[in-house]
């Protein structure tokens, strides 16, 4: 299921819901901190803040390339920790990374979903 305006909030709910284990005491429990992706959640933050004052609908070379560099540190992100890989494979990172394509709607779209799984993933007892 590909994110919208309508339904990006459900689907952060569901992935971060599907990262919930059972602990020791049968307790269900995130195992994913926030500090093991506060590397992309900075990035997608000032972003998210740089496109709120840019007045075209299509993005930038500028934006293109901190795009590409964003799916990058993703991937790095992701390759060091499988926590963090897992995070990225539920919730389609690269693959919604893929179809912000040049269109500054899309990028919004794309950091609301970010905050939204952070919020849910806050809502749903993660770690700090």
């Amino acid at each position: 299921m590909a994110i919208n305006k309508l339904n990006y909030t459900d689907k952060a709910e569901e992935v971060i819901r599907s990262l919930r284990e059972k602990n020791k005491n049968g307790k269900l429990v995130i195992n994913l901190t926030t500090s093991k992706i506060r590397n992309i959640l900075s990035m997608v933050s000032a972003l998210y803040n740089d496109v709120q004052r840019y007045k075209e609908k299509e993005l930038s070379e500028e934006f293109l390339s901190r795009i590409q560099y964003l799916k990058m540190r993703i991937a790095y992100e992701a390759g060091r920790e499988p926590l963090v890989k897992n995070f990225v494979n539920k919730a389609n990172l690269m693959g919604e990374i893929k179809e912000i394509g040049t269109s500054k709607d899309n990028l919004i779209l794309f950091c609301n979903y970010m905050e939204a799984l952070v919020a849910y993933h806050k809502f749903y007892g993660g770690k700090d």
